[in-house]
């Protein structure tokens, strides 16, 4: 467990300003943190909109990795990703890199000072940060189709709900809940759902369950008491985190954590907000809330409270910013120098009707081991082959197709548009792009070899059909490791 830093020791943190309302936040929220007792000594980098309009491209200059490295812990303020032109997202950069794998999202509700609809919510979402579709590998393969690719694997899966279950025994939670959407998705939300089961059963003490992420979305906005630790998939987390703050009483309100194993990063999870820059408007709690997930994760517990505890204390007494302020309940408006100097003005001082802040330092030690990797058996029994061909009706190119198997060793099993069978006994009604996914596999027993596969694509090639992507079709340990087509 880290030890509280003598007062001559600071802890280099890496920080950015950001874009927008960023550098008005981020300063309130240093001037308290600061004030508050922080042992910090900040280095300061250039990130987001001027790094991507001088031609950096993920939003960040290569130099200031290094600041990144060498401090391990950085405190972000919103940034303004240009829209187009090929940026990419600098937070799924900067999580991918540093390899921060999970995100932790406190949402909790503040009734009667802010207003909800749920007076008793007090949930955590964990979310897997770095896979699934926010890989961000996609491709435009005919003119109709465009692809992007969810990847989940074994480690990942594993490593954030081990996560979960770890972060939720540190903090006193009692229960856990997952949601997936493994109904549909069999291979890559079952993986999920499966790791979830697998290691829950090493935590007795926890209670357990899991939710179709459809029907747990409603129940997350409605009922929102009945849960307490939500593990999810990268999505999912991603837009339940968001829903789960705006339910609690505001987006404007919620900080979170990006968790690694050697850095972490702590942003608001709230945008840039360009319109309210410059106007001293904007509420800087979100930030203030990352700054307190920061303290707790370097050390500093004891400033961590002490900011924290204040912060509720403004709450309580009605100091708010436009967005949460409302007649009846919130007693003083106020812009943001002036809310961060409330918090000031309270450091010291605890809530009288908010619980007041219970942060220790239990969560800043969670460590995650892996299992080993297993290795299987794996034996590769087939390819799909997705061709591009315009005004085709599935049985012409399956005729077209067949002359091909004909001369090598496979069997056109299977045609598929969109997912959907279209190909042997396909319906008339399925609409139908020119993206076709045509299914081989061998009659043989033996392991396909792949230079069979390449000469089956240079007939398919010579036929005078387009090729535009193959995925290979493997058996693991005598287990199907590819779904079948709908309707198949």
């Amino acid at each position: 467990m880290n030890q509280q830093p003598n007062k001559a020791e600071k802890r280099k943190i890496t920080v950015a300003y950001g874009d927008g309302i960023g550098p008005e936040i981020m300063q309130a929220t240093l001037d308290i943190i600061n004030a508050a007792g922080a042992q910090i000594e900040p280095l300061v980098i250039e990130i987001g909109e001027k790094s991507y309009l001088k031609g950096h491209t993920s939003g960040i200059q290569k130099e200031d990795w290094n600041k990144l490295t060498e401090t391990g812990v950085f405190l972000k303020a919103p940034i303004t990703t240009p829209q187009g032109g090929g940026f990419k997202s600098l937070n799924v950069t900067v999580r991918k890199s540093l390899g921060l794998y999970a995100n932790i999202r406190p949402c909790l509700s503040f009734h009667p000072f802010v207003a909800t609809k749920h007076k008793k919510m007090d949930v955590v979402i964990i979310r897997e940060n770095e896979e699934d579709l926010y890989a961000g590998i996609e491709h435009r393969q005919t003119d109709d189709v465009y692809q992007c690719l969810k990847l989940y694997s074994r480690q990942g899966c594993e490593r954030i709900v081990r996560y979960a279950f770890e972060y939720a025994r540190a903090h006193g939670r009692k229960k856990v809940t997952c949601f997936t959407k493994d109904n549909i998705m069999k291979m890559t939300d079952g993986l999920f759902h499966q790791t979830f089961v697998e290691i829950g059963k090493e935590y007795q003490d926890l209670e357990k369950e899991h939710w179709i992420v459809d029907i747990g979305a409603a129940k997350l906005a409605d009922t929102p008491e009945i849960f307490d630790v939500i593990v999810m998939p990268n999505l999912y987390g991603d837009i339940l985190s968001d829903v789960a703050a705006q339910i609690a009483g505001s987006v404007g309100l919620a900080g979170s954590a990006n968790i690694g194993e050697n850095c972490a990063m702590f942003e608001a999870i709230h945008g840039s907000a360009p319109r309210r820059a410059g106007q001293n408007l904007a509420n800087p709690s979100g930030l203030i809330q990352a700054a307190v997930q920061m303290l707790v994760h370097i050390g500093q517990s004891t400033v961590a409270k002490k900011v924290h505890n204040a912060w509720l204390k403004t709450i309580e007494d009605g100091i708010h910013t436009y967005d949460i302020f409302q007649h009846g309940i919130s007693k003083k408006k106020v812009g943001t120098k002036e809310f961060s100097q409330a918090v000031i003005a309270r450091l010291g001082q605890l809530p009288l009707q908010i619980a007041e802040s219970t942060l220790n330092e239990s969560s800043a030690g969670i460590k995650v081991h892996l299992k080993e990797r297993k290795v299987s058996n794996k034996k590769l029994v087939g390819i799909d082959v997705f061709v591009h061909k315009s005004d085709l009706h599935p049985d012409l190119l399956a005729n077209s197709l067949m002359q091909v198997e004909s001369t090598e060793n496979f069997k056109l099993e299977m045609i598929s548009n969109r997912g959907i069978k279209v190909w042997p006994q396909g319906m008339k009604e399925t609409l139908l792009t020119d993206h076709w996914r045509c299914r081989f596999s061998t009659p043989s027993e033996q392991s396909v070899a792949p230079w069979q596969l390449w000469r089956l694509m240079g007939k398919i090639s010579e036929n005078g059909i387009e090729i535009v992507k193959t995925e290979n079709l493997y058996e693991f340990d005598g287990e199907r490791g590819y779904s079948l087509g709908q309707g198949q």
